[in-house]
């Protein structure tokens, strides 16, 4: 038997569908490498929040509350090479399964990326390893800018703690019907409204990084929006970047971060990152982004087989 990554449990028994439950699935270019996104999912998952379940060693679950226009809604997408299946109540299946294709980049130019990446002698290899690999996103725009902000030069298993902690404290409950076990992380309003002393206690951070939440939930209620939408729009792009990197406490490498997961940049890096430096021999971060040059305009990929080979 496989041995299964800490922190991915066993799957549950199947149930009978709940009274007004759905199921879709997603159309995904294939190949596509689950257990890739499967093991980016156990190592960010947040207590409270994120429930993953590993089948097999390239199949499994995530179960969670999304929120979409149309409202809320507790979702399980299962990941198998083959297909992605969404089984959901609450709000509506259209905008869910399309807030899940961007989520796992189903709609992936592999063409591009296996013409660009295919062609580089240290990313090659990797490509082969991993063909269908995906950028794999976050279906919470303002969860992951926060959950960045407590990540900052910490581990992931840190990380997930400080963000449980925040979820049991300022988290919120919602009534839709396979919710149970599982809370809304917190929103701007909820954030922007805590004291500084109470949340500082609570998640147990610096008061320096409590005042960076603060400042980036009171940009949301400003009217801050991360969503994959910006790539699109370079102007737009380059105003989020500036608007994030005005805020106390966040710099190059969480804008970075964050234009690559939840702004959609497909050509974006993260040249500051320790790991991705490792991954390249330990050469600084200047020289991480000229090396990086060659693999635009899916630097965004390459910069994920990088990770996933090293850390994953």
């Amino acid at each position: 038997m496989t041995a299964l990554p800490d922190g991915a449990a066993t799957a549950p028994a199947a149930r009978a569908p709940e009274a007004g439950a759905w199921s879709r699935r997603v159309p995904v270019v294939l190949p596509f490498d689950a257990a890739s996104a499967l093991a980016t999912l156990v190592a960010h998952a947040v207590p409270g929040v994120d429930r993953v379940d590993r089948l097999d060693v390239d199949r499994g679950e995530v179960t969670r509350l999304v929120e979409t226009c149309s409202g809320t809604a507790a979702v399980t997408v299962r990941l198998t090479p083959e297909e992605i299946e969404v089984r959901g109540s609450g709000s509506d299946p259209e905008e869910v399964c399309a807030l899940v294709a961007r989520w796992f980049d189903t709609e992936a130019d592999l063409a591009t990326v296996h013409a660009v990446l295919g062609a580089d002698p240290l990313l090659a290899p990797l490509l082969a390893r991993r063909p269908g690999l995906r950028v794999i996103g976050h279906p919470s725009g303002f969860e992951a800018a926060v959950t960045t902000v407590l990540g900052q030069q910490v581990s992931l298993a840190a990380c997930r703690t400080f963000a449980g902690r925040l979820t049991a404290a300022y988290g919120r409950d919602a009534d839709v019907v396979g919710s149970e076990g599982l809370r809304l992380f917190p929103d701007p309003d909820t954030l922007a409204g805590a004291q500084a002393t109470d949340l500082q206690s609570a998640v147990g951070i610096t008061g320096a990084r409590t005042r960076t939440l603060l400042a980036l939930a009171a940009a949301g209620v400003d009217g801050l929006t991360l969503g994959p939408g910006t790539a699109g729009d370079p102007a737009a792009l380059a105003d989020t970047r500036s608007r994030l990197l005005a805020l106390p406490g966040v710099g190059p490498w969480t804008v970075d971060y964050l234009s690559v997961k939840v702004l959609g940049d497909r050509d974006g890096f993260v040249p500051g990152d320790l790991v991705l430096r490792k991954a390249l021999g330990g050469i600084d971060a200047r020289a991480a982004a000229a090396t990086a040059q060659a693999w635009s305009p899916v630097r965004a990929y390459a910069l994920f087989h990088l990770w996933t080979d090293t850390a994953y």
